[in-house]
Parts: structure tokens; C-alpha cells; sequence
């Protein structure tokens, strides 16, 4: 079992440009992300879990994850999940949980490998 968190100025990512939107981002995340009036806290949130499943990973011994190969998505409860685009040498099971205020997001992972 590993961890990841990782906190991130909302701030950052007010107007950011499509072409680091679209570098970062899965389609379906930036469609998500934009449907709110303000976008830049989904996708720090977003960010954030992102860079959390990387340190988590690195601690289980998997470093080729780039953050374009994670998709934060929610499942039918509306609770956030992990999903890897890119297939993996082991399989990892993900709990994450996500929070946002006016100007901070964070997130924290639990990575396990089964």
C-alpha cells in the first residue's frame, strides 16, 4: 500500500492555456471541468490527483504514469475515482478523496497493489 497528496493554489489554474489543458487533461475531465462557473477549481482538484497517484505510484515501484494517463472520474455514487489509461505491469486499486475551498485544492490517494 502506498500514499500521494499534494495541495495546489486554485489561482494557477485560472486561464490556463488549451494547449496545457489538453497536455494534462483527459477530453472528458477538461468537458467535465469547464461545465462550471469557475473551472479552475475542478481542475486543480483534478491536478492535484493526479500528481497524488504519481507519488503513489512511484512508492509502489511504477514510474511510467504520465499525468495524461490518469482520468479522474465519478462512478454511479458521485464519488471520485482513478482510472489508468495505460496498461500496467501490476494492477493497482485507487481510493482518493478530493476537497476544494476559494483558493486551495487537495487530494489524497491510497494506492494498492493486488
Amino acid at each position: 500500500m502506498a500514499v500521494g497528496v499534494d495541495i495546489e493554489d486554485i489561482s494557477r489554474f485560472k486561464d490556463k492555456s488549451e494547449a496545457f489543458i489538453q497536455r494534462v487533461f483527459t477530453s472528458a475531465e477538461a468537458e467535465y471541468c469547464k461545465k462550471f462557473l469557475k473551472p479552475e477549481s475542478h481542475f486543480a482538484v483534478r491536478f492535484c490527483a493526479k500528481e497524488a497517484v504519481i507519488k503513489a505510484l512511484t512508492a509502489l515501484d511504477i514510474t511510467e504514469v504520465q499525468l495524461n494517463d490518469i482520468e479522474v472520474f465519478h462512478n454511479e455514487n458521485q464519488c471520485p475515482q482513478i482510472r489508468i489509461l495505460k496498461k500496467l505491469d501490476k494492477t493497482v486499486n485507487f481510493q482518493l478523496s478530493l476537497s476544494h475551498d476559494r483558493s486551495k485544492a487537495i487530494a489524497f490517494v491510497i494506492a494498492e497493489e493486488q
